[in-house]
């Protein structure tokens, strides 16, 4: 490089935040043509953005590793150090000047020391200590200082959850970084992030996003000591040891002065101090960080920039060369010294250099910066590559298109994106070397374009993981006392500053739980001043809305859609409950009572719509007596009362007083008196309900699926839960009051003393298998004794049956009286076949095998109740006036008395079932009004015990001469 002796060389020194690159800026646009040099690609397009603001982007160069943007009429050129060009300019700046002692790019930073001058002025900022150094090396240099406008003061130690606003945390690893931005995040609300290993553009966002006071906190590397102007009141370091990529170490006192320094700004001050596991600072350490004065720098990284090209060992022998001077020494290799170290000993590289252009061309390549990071054997396998390439003419677009493909997704959490935008950076580095690529502005170009994809991709995805945005809106908001803009769209989800903030279920709003107390507080301030209004809006819309839109849960809730509004209590009596709201205090009492009013008339509608007979016979001033006094019991139990806890004063109404409550519909039953409208699904459900209300449960029985004749008999349940669900345990399963009467029904024509056979229509009542049909009846109070016998097969109808000519070639279908005819024609026949080969059989002295008969299981059920304790002793099969013994027992079926006749109550059908019927059992008529026999008793019923006794199981019916059965025998008859 030329060294340039002719113009005023100034060096202007001091500590952090005196506006030093601000005056070099100023001074470099003074003049026609400028340079300036700064050691971060971030800082560099600071500096060429501010210029371009003043001068316009046509006069205006940008120069870095990565980026080069050369307009043709350019007057003022921005570059990182590094890529500094090489040009006459009345102007040159240098910033950081300090950076020569740094053991790896110092070497970069002292040649421009000693080589780079401005035609008019020189200007070399950076730190006090390089005072001596500078004064040794640049003979006539002046010397400037400039101090802090504010005071650096120590702070001591504090708590990440202490921390005050606009701080920055830093740390000396990426893990550190992480797990710190991540606490701040869920104590704080969020942080930005910087790192000397994200993209500029990357680094830029997330700095922007600080100094807008998206959030007030910043996690960073040592990365901020150099470059970044931002507004930051504390700096707290959280180590104070790094690893400087050979080994961990102390960090030095100027470079701790440097990040500290960050605090304040201008004329504000600042503070420094520690937090997690740094230790206290020493006394002395504290003092020179707070007036800025530290060690002078005494020596400068140096490395020869004559070189030799002739071979690769000539090259390596020339950057090795002393410097001949004691304030300038050789630091440690940097990468691209290694990189030629390790290639010079690959024999296929040895082979290829044949001469110094190879050799110089090798060394361009060596120069590729490890953006990677993976390994040194990684990063010269890629150089080997390139070099390869290059020896050919130029890297193939085809590979270099793949290779930039792979790396073109922006997907993949923060280290998946990093390590793209990594690799990306090196083919950025490579596309903007003259001659590498072919065309050269598409490759540019198409790095560029991906580098910044995956910046904004890397940014977003810190921003996701780092930055809980309302938790930062609202604690900015708070801080600036402005009011906060809270809304409420059409599903209930309730937003603050465009942040959700909870969600409006019914008339309570319920928080997101996600934030911490300080921000749940101002979530619900903020979001009941948006609710307010709503609040009003809500109630005139719920009390104008129809019953349809309202509904009661099984545990006594109250829905409005698929919200809670409030929930049923106990009122002055079981059919009238009272209603709770479900709105918040926030709402005002306003609210509350009209939600109350709306939820009382529709619970109050719907008792009475459900209720409507019940209510009717509550209200009937026509009962009196009696009657009155056993509707009171009726209304009490909600419409349903076993028989046997009434029995006593069913017998004191006479048939005055029951036919008046059998027209409101109460049902006489054998063993309950019940409301057959009130057994329906709907009805039966709001009974639990209001009957839990009322006996004050905390949790209320659900009731049973609707349409099942039958349900489990579960023992822990208490037998009045299944009263209420319209249900009758017996045995192992419980069976429906209304069906069990039909029940009763059929049982009452049969001989239950001497022994029946259920018969289809019981087992059709029931729907159960003749096997649980028998534990019903044990459960019933029915004995059932098990039976085999053989089965009769049903004939079967046959094809060939004779039917009349006139019918043979008829198309009309066989009715069943014919059918029935050919079948026992059909079985005739075959038992006389079956008949004939027997005979035959034994004629010829054959064996004769019988066919082993199918048999079926059968029971017979008699009337067999359990003994009741404690029961007055009587003589055998006696009652007490000495007629026929009468079990008392709740399951036993009423028997008609001779001596004591007594008219029998309606068995009413539910709907669906068959016509009701009134069985009178006084004035000479027995059950279902047929006229009794001389002996007092029904026809076909039981006998008096003073007569023979003979006990039919299938008592014989008289058939219907109507019937098409009947027709059927006659036609047999004739034949």
């Amino acid at each position: 490089m030329t060294i340039h002796e002719r113009g005023r060389v100034t060096a202007i020194l001091g500590p952090t935040n005196t506006g030093k690159t601000h005056y070099a800026i100023e001074r470099m646009l003074a003049h026609r043509t400028g340079v300036i040099g700064l050691p971060l690609r971030l800082l560099a397009r600071e500096v060429y953005d501010r210029i371009v603001k003043a001068r316009g982007p046509s006069v205006v160069a940008l120069v870095t590793g990565e980026e080069r943007i050369v307009p043709e009429r350019v007057q003022y050129w921005v570059a990182t150090t590094e890529a500094m060009p090489d040009i006459a300019a009345d102007f040159v700046a240098i910033d950081e000047i300090q950076l020569c002692a740094d053991p790896e790019r110092g070497h970069v930073f002292t040649d421009r020391l000693l080589k780079m001058r401005g035609l008019h002025e020189t200007l070399f900022l950076g730190s006090d200590t390089m005072r001596p150094a500078i004064a040794s090396l640049i003979p006539g240099v002046q010397f400037q200082r400039r101090d802090r406008l504010s005071q650096l003061s120590w702070s001591g130690s504090k708590k990440l959850s202490r921390m005050p606003a606009r701080s920055a945390i830093v740390g000396f690893s990426v893990d550190d970084v992480y797990a710190m931005a991540e606490l701040i995040r869920r104590q704080k609300g969020g942080c930005a992030v910087v790192m000397g290993a994200l993209s500029p553009r990357t680094r830029n966002a997330q700095v922007a996003m600080y100094q807008a006071g998206e959030v007030d906190y910043l996690v960073a590397t040592d990365a901020i000591g150099m470059g970044l102007n931002l507004d930051i009141r504390h700096v707290a370091f959280s180590a104070t040891h790094k690893f400087d990529g050979r080994r961990v170490r102390p960090l030095f006192p100027h470079e701790m002065g440097q990040i500290a320094g960050r605090a304040g700004r201008h004329t504000e001050s600042g503070t420094f101090g520690v937090t997690g596991e740094a230790g206290i600072l020493d006394e002395g350490l504290i003092d020179a960080i707070e007036n800025h004065r530290f060690a002078p720098i005494q020596r400068l990284t140096w490395r020869n920039t004559d070189l030799q090209f002739g071979t690769m060992d000539r090259l390596v022998e020339s950057l090795e060369a002393p410097s001949g001077h004691a304030l300038l020494g050789k630091g440690r290799d940097a990468d691209d010294v290694q990189a030629l170290k390790t290639l010079r000993e690959i024999p296929e590289i040895r082979d290829r250099v044949q001469g110094g252009q190879d050799v110089r061309l090798l060394w361009d390549v060596c120069r590729v910066p490890d953006f990677r990071g993976i390994s040194p054997a990684e990063h010269t396998s890629l150089l080997a590559r390139i070099f390869g390439f290059l020896q050919d003419g130029a890297i193939p677009s085809d590979w270099l298109g793949n290779a930039i493909k792979r790396i073109d997704r922006t997907h993949g959490d923060i280290d998946a994106i990093s390590k793209r935008l990594a690799y990306i950076r090196t083919w950025t580095y490579v596309a903007q070397r003259s001659g590498w690529v072919q065309d050269e502005s598409h490759w540019r170009g198409e790095t560029r374009a991906v580098e910044d994809r995956l910046s904004d991709a890397l940014h977003a995805a810190l921003t996701q993981r780092f930055v809980d945005r309302r938790t930062s809106v609202l604690l900015r908001r708070l801080k600036q006392k402005e009011s906060l803009v809270a809304e409420v769209n059409d599903k209930g989800e309730v937003t603050v500053e465009g942040e959700f903030a909870g969600r409006l279920e019914g008339f309570r709003f319920r928080p997101d739980q996600t934030g911490s107390a300080d921000e749940a507080r101002m979530l619900n301030r903020a979001s009941y001043e948006a609710l307010r209004p709503e609040f009003h809006l809500r109630a005139d819309r719920f009390y104008n809305a129809p019953d349809t839109e309202l509904d009661y849960t099984e545990q006594g809730g109250l829905m409005w859609g698929s919200s809670a509004v409030g929930k049923l209590v106990r009122g002055s009596d079981a059919l009238h409950p009272g209603v709770e709201v479900f709105v918040d205090e926030e709402a005002g009492p306003e609210i509350a009572e009209k939600v109350k009013r709306r939820l009382q008339h529709f619970i109050d509608r719907k008792v009475a719509a459900l209720f409507e007979p019940l209510l009717t016979l509550q209200k009937d001033e026509a009962l009196t007596g009696l009657a009155r006094g056993f509707a009171f019991r009726l209304v009490e139990s909600l419409g349903i009362l076993p028989r046997d806890g009434v029995a006593h004063e069913v017998k004191e109404l006479d048939q005055d007083a029951r036919g008046a409550l059998r027209k409101h519909g109460v049902r006489f039953g054998q063993f309950t008196i019940f409301m057959p409208a009130l057994l329906k699904p709907a009805p039966t459900r709001l009974r639990l309900v209001l009957w839990s209300l009322a006996e004050g449960l905390d949790t209320f029985p659900e009731s049973p699926p609707p349409g099942l004749v039958t349900i489990p008999h579960i023992a822990d349940v208490p037998e009045q839960h299944y009263t209420l669900s319209g249900y009758r345990p017996a045995g192992e399963r419980a069976i429906r009051i209304d069906m069990l009467e039909r029940l009763a029904d059929l049982l009452r024509t049969q001989d239950t003393r001497g022994g029946f056979e259920a018969n289809p229509d019981m087992l059709s009542i029931t729907g159960m298998t003749l096997e649980q049909f028998s534990r019903l009846m044990d459960g019933l109070g029915y004995a059932a004794e098990r039976g085999e016998r053989a089965k009769v097969k049903a004939a079967e109808p046959v094809a060939a049956a004779p039917v009349p000519e006139a019918e043979a070639t008829s198309d009309a279908p066989m009715t069943e009286e014919e059918s029935v005819l050919a079948a026992e024609t059909r079985a005739r026949w075959e038992a006389e076949q079956a008949e004939k080969r027997r005979a035959e059989a034994q004629a010829a002295g054959e064996p004769v095998e019988e066919a082993a008969p199918e048999m079926e299981v059968f029971y017979t059920f008699r009337w067999a109740p359990k003994p009741r304790q404690n029961r007055r002793p009587q003589g055998e099969g006696q009652g007490r006036r000495g007629g026929p013994r009468r079990d008392n027992a709740p399951d036993a079926p009423r028997e008609p008395r001779a001596d004591r006749p007594e008219r029998a109550e309606r068995h009413d059908r539910p709907e669906g079932g068959r016509p009701n019927r009134e069985r009178r059992e006084d004035r000479g008529h027995g059950e279902g009004g047929k006229p009794r026999g001389k002996d007092g008793f029904k026809k076909g019923g039981k006998p008096q015990h003073n007569k023979p006794a003979t006990f039919s199981s299938r008592p014989e019916k008289k058939a219907d001469p109507d019937s098409p059965f009947a027709i059927l025998a006659a036609l047999k008859d004739k034949k």
